[in-house]
């Protein structure tokens, strides 16, 4: 397991390696319906860099090894299809730089919905007509259906690793979820966890899929069988001690209130657009108002150059037996036209679904765009001996490569768009109060008389205020506060995307729908919040299908009521 790096450390001292999942620049971006093709947050890509090296090393020693046959494999164990789906874009599109790692035709993404299809034996999509007019000429090969390409993956899951078999060159298994207890691949040798682990249940089963011994051969010298390890990333596993009968009882728990929608309340029901993504149309000559451009700023202290694992033994790792990563090689490898391009394609990759020219001239603009913002004074890296020392600087772009594309196209975003469509989830385009899940607290709370939800949960005496003040105020048909509601505006700030949760969601009298965040003490952050905010309420005005939207923001516990007579 990776132990320390010579990045930022997580608020635990451990690692931000050490569960990636749970890292605030990771967790809220990998929860949403994400396309494919937007790049993975640059904490994923640099442990798939570090994870990636070892690996590498690994092949290359199996393959001088003639008793061995097959290559090393990595797993991915994603939170949902739309992380793996990215993942398996960025391998297959040699977004982490590691090429011997990026054959697709090596890579194999399990998709749940064909499993399912070849268990239960579905009919083939190119069924025979019944007077034979589809049937294939002799010389033609048959077409594959749905359920052979079910069978023919099913196949390779189960043979990943064995000679002679349909999965022997298979070197990455991206998985959504568990793979089965029964997976027996015997060459399992780096793991990376993108999802949550709630129990040490979970680790170990996770672990266990790279703990299937290789070789029974005994050492002569030792009389035991030589030891194998499995590298793991973003899997926090440790070995649980046993439960000890010692010490004091622990302290009681304190009454939980439980919070659910209302049934007796229904008439204060809130709903709202379930947007997953706001796509843009862009001018088709970009251009680009350099002295708005703000700063982006890359600190060296947050990304991992250099890891070090050892082996966990009894619970704790095995200091005496330390390996190192280090990148220092990527930085040699990637020149700066090559970063450039890279860039380019990344944003690219992100405006070409909904630009109607030639795009060929879209990404000769992006490369212009791109090539000027990097050398430029609009990039700032820290410490200064990393923005003058040139294979640094190069390592730093390339670990932050997400946060300079989302830094980019949101410049772009804003400076070059004609018009705003908001993409709604397909599965479920409008949510409410009503799909709230039950769920429990011991925060103060009271019960609220206008709101669908049973209990206002306050994290604050200002909130409890406003509460009030709702509750009474002439102005307000119904209110919910945006608690467990699902309720995200996804925003970039810093390059990375993050989620923001508004505070209150009102329903004025005058039909008005106002979006109400409290905010103490502004920020850089906040400000760049309430952009997307506005992004947001803006698109969904002018699809025209959901009322009137607005939002605004109370600086001052007693402020609340102007507001809303401001929008009433």
């Amino acid at each position: 397991m990776v132990i320390r790096d010579d990045g930022k450390l997580g608020s635990d001292y451990k690692s931000r390696l050490y569960h990636i999942y749970n890292d605030p620049e990771v967790k809220d971006d990998i929860n949403r319906r994400a396309q494919e093709q937007e790049p993975l947050p640059d904490l994923v890509i640099n442990g798939y860099y570090l994870l990636g090296k070892d690996w590498l090393e690994t092949a290359n020693d199996w393959q001088r090894n003639p008793r061995i046959s097959t290559p090393p494999v990595m797993i991915t164990v994603a939170n949902r299809t739309e992380t793996a789906a990215r993942v398996k874009f960025a391998f297959d599109h040699k977004k982490i730089r590691i090429d011997e790692l990026c054959n697709p035709d090596r890579i194999l993404h399990i998709d749940s919905k064909v499993l399912e299809e070849a268990e239960a034996k579905e009919e083939a999509l190119d069924f025979e007509e019944p007077n034979g007019e589809n049937e294939p000429e002799e010389d033609q090969p048959r077409k594959e259906s749905k359920k052979d390409r079910a069978e023919r993956l099913r196949k390779m899951v189960d043979t990943v690793g064995k000679p002679g078999e349909p999965g022997k060159q298979i070197q990455k298994v991206i998985s959504v979820g568990m793979l089965s207890e029964g997976w027996d691949a015997k060459t399992v040798t780096h793991i990376m966890g993108l999802r949550a682990f709630t129990s040490q249940l979970l680790c170990e089963q996770v672990v266990g899929r790279g703990l299937r011994r290789t070789s029974y051969e005994v050492n002569p010298n030792t009389g035991k069988f030589d030891a194998e390890y499995v590298n793991i990333f973003g899997v926090p596993f440790t070995f649980l001690p046993h439960e000890s009968q010692d010490g004091p009882p622990p302290a009681p728990q304190t009454a939980k209130t439980r919070i659910e929608p209302d049934i007796e309340k229904q008439q204060f029901e809130i709903s709202w657009p379930n947007v997953i993504r706001i796509d843009h149309t862009y001018r088709q000559q970009l251009e680009l108002d350099w002295n708005r451009v703000k700063t982006l700023v890359l600190d060296a202290y947050n990304s991992a150059k250099l890891a070090e694992l050892a082996p966990i033994l009894e619970g704790k790792p095995d200091v005496t037996r330390i390996s190192v990563i280090d990148l220092e090689e990527l930085g040699r490898k990637y020149r700066w036209q090559k970063i450039v391009f890279e860039t380019a394609r990344d944003i690219f990759d992100q405006m070409k679904p909904t630009w109607s020219s030639n795009k060929e001239i879209l990404l000769a603009q992006l490369i212009r765009i791109v090539e000027q913002f990097i050398t430029s004074d609009k990039i700032q890296i820290i410490p200064p001996l990393f923005n003058q020392d040139e294979i640094r600087r190069r390592i730093l772009l390339t670990l932050n490569m997400e946060k300079v594309v989302n830094h980019i196209w949101l410049t772009i975003r804003q400076s070059d768009t004609e018009a705003l469509v908001p993409v709604f989830d397909a599965e479920k385009p409008i949510r409410s109060t009503g799909d709230m899940q039950t769920w429990y607290t011991g925060k103060p709370c009271e019960r609220a008389q206008r709101s669908h939800i049973n209990f206002c949960v306050y994290d604050g005496t200002w909130e409890a205020t406003e509460a009030f003040e709702l509750d009474h105020n002439s102005n307000v048909e119904a209110w919910a506060k945006n608690d467990h509601l699902r309720f995200i505006i996804h925003y970039i700030f810093s390059g990375v995307v993050q989620g923001y949760r508004p505070d209150f969601l009102i329903k004025l009298k005058s039909g008005k729908m106002l979006i109400l965040e409290i905010k103490g003490q502004d920020s850089q952050k906040d400000r760049a919040k309430r952009e997307f905010l506005d992004e947001w309420t803006k698109a969904i005005n002018q699809h025209g299908g959901f009322g009137h939207w607005c939002w605004d923001v109370s600086f001052h516990p007693k402020d609340v009521a102007g507001i809303l007579a401001k929008w009433s």
